[in-house]
């Protein structure tokens, strides 16, 4: 069984000396980790080869078999372990030598118990962002993140990272960025990944069935109450409640959320035994929580339980470099499960993809990709097969010579056609009332009169 310390890591040290190994264990120890140690390279290959080990301390010099055997053992057969070389002061050339091999570090003796300790967690912190580095990089291929814009590698530092703590997640961002998406990476790439993900659109639940939904409800405790049912967080137990639209909540599945939170139990309806639940929270809004607190329509308590770990998510229009790579990676899935060839895109419908808003943002792109797949004849898509709104962007996207209500008048065309003419949803994209936005359109059909 691998031996953890309450660090969270496993050492292996190794030494053909007890008193050099007595030495090493007792001062890592005293910091809270725990050591396996072994007298020679063959006992350390069997240890590596029975259990996971993230770091060894391995003397230079040791009988029939060295640390520089040990150290290229080690990198090439086991790429997610560190490895430290301890030399004396006349073979640091030697040490020098083990890191060209493999090594991630060396310390020479004589040393102190500060100086151990120093390479110790120099080389943990190093393995660690290898580890998240890896992740992110990871992210893409299981879960659809696609993008190597700057905004998106700090979104995939910031998964990595909440991925492997336990505190709850806010993730903020337009409609259409891909909230659920991290939310999933999030939890599939944490501990929990063994338990339930559970997406809740906080939005569809009925006023009067909040507490069964949340907690579940015992066989006869309403009209309708057949069986006894397990409600969100008891199914989420030991995984992560995805709490989509957290933003549209209403101020009783508020109350009921934050009780939870703070208590970590819950009761069904119709019962009275106390449930214990362990449920990360990731919870997701497209509209700014800070605001709604100052309007009374958000609970400050809940806020700040929920936004441990803030995730912003960058709106396609601000991260423009990974729509080609977005295009591309859509058309190739959707190709795929459509059963027919891949699909290429010329140069100049590219560029007009490329260069276009996306009001609806990824959403609205894969949509229009999926579209272009069923619409277009042959395997290849060029301009005149993009909607006009792109045509027009293209054509126009270097003009300064038009007037401020020209340029809203075509970005307000360009919003109602990504969402179908849909005026609820194209005012939530623009941020401004169904009645500003009528007033709006009105200004706009009698200037074309």
């Amino acid at each position: 069984m691998t031996t953890q310390s309450e660090h969270g890591f496993s050492i292996l040290a190794v030494d053909d000396n007890r008193n050099a190994l007595e030495i090493i264990k007792r001062i890592l120890a005293r910091s809270g980790y725990e050591v396996i140690t072994c007298e020679g390279v063959p006992e350390a290959v069997n240890i590596l080869n029975d259990q996971r080990v993230d770091l060894v301390i391995t003397d230079m010099k040791m009988p029939k078999y060295s640390g520089f055997e040990l150290v290229r053992h080690v990198s090439e057969n086991f790429n997610d372990t560190a490895v430290i070389m301890v030399t004396g002061y006349p073979s640091i050339e030697g040490a020098v030598e083990a890191i060209k091999i493999g090594a991630d570090d060396f310390l020479a003796k004589p040393y102190t118990d500060d100086e151990l300790l120093s390479v110790v967690r120099r080389a943990l912190d190093r393995l660690t962002a290898q580890r998240a580095a890896q992740s992110v990089l990871e992210l893409d291929v299981s879960f659809g993140i696609v993008g190597n814009s700057d905004p998106m590698k700090k979104v995939s530092k910031l998964i990595a990272k909440a991925a492997t703590m336990t505190a709850n997640v806010l993730i903020s961002g337009e409609s259409g960025t891909g909230k659920e998406l991290v939310a999933r990476a999030i939890h599939y790439h944490s501990p929990r990944s063994s338990a339930a993900f559970v997406p809740v659109n906080c939005t569809a639940i009925p006023e009067s069935l909040i507490e069964s939904e949340l907690f579940g409800h015992e066989k006869g405790a309403f009209t309708g109450a057949n069986a006894t049912r397990s409600g969100f967080f008891e199914v989420a137990d030991g995984g992560t409640l995805f709490l989509d639209e957290i933003g549209d909540a209403s101020q009783n599945l508020q109350a009921k959320l934050l009780r939870v939170l703070q208590n970590k139990e819950i009761i069904k309806v119709g019962s009275s035994q106390i449930i214990k639940v362990d449920a990360r929270i990731v919870a997701a809004t497209n509209k700014g929580l800070l605001d709604l607190i100052n309007r009374k329509l958000f609970r400050e308590d809940l806020y700040y339980r929920i936004d441990v770990i803030d995730i912003p998510i960058p709106p396609l229009r601000e991260r423009g470099e990974d729509v080609p790579l977005l295009i591309q990676h859509f058309a190739a899935q959707l190709c795929k499960e459509m059963g027919r060839e891949p699909l290429s895109f010329s140069d100049r419908a590219m560029n007009a993809m490329t260069a276009y808003s996306w009001p609806g943002n990824v959403r609205e792109l894969e949509n229009l990709v999926q579209k272009l797949i069923v619409s277009v004849d042959g395997n290849n898509v060029d301009i005149v097969d993009l909607p006009g709104r792109m045509r027009f962007s293209i054509e126009h996207q270097a003009g300064l010579n038009r007037s401020l209500a020209a340029v809203e008048h075509e970005y307000i065309q360009n919003v109602l056609a990504s969402v179908g003419g849909n005026k609820t949803q194209a005012a939530k994209i623009l941020k401004i009332d169904r009645k500003t936005l009528r007033e709006k359109l009105k200004k706009i059909a009698s200037n074309q009169q």
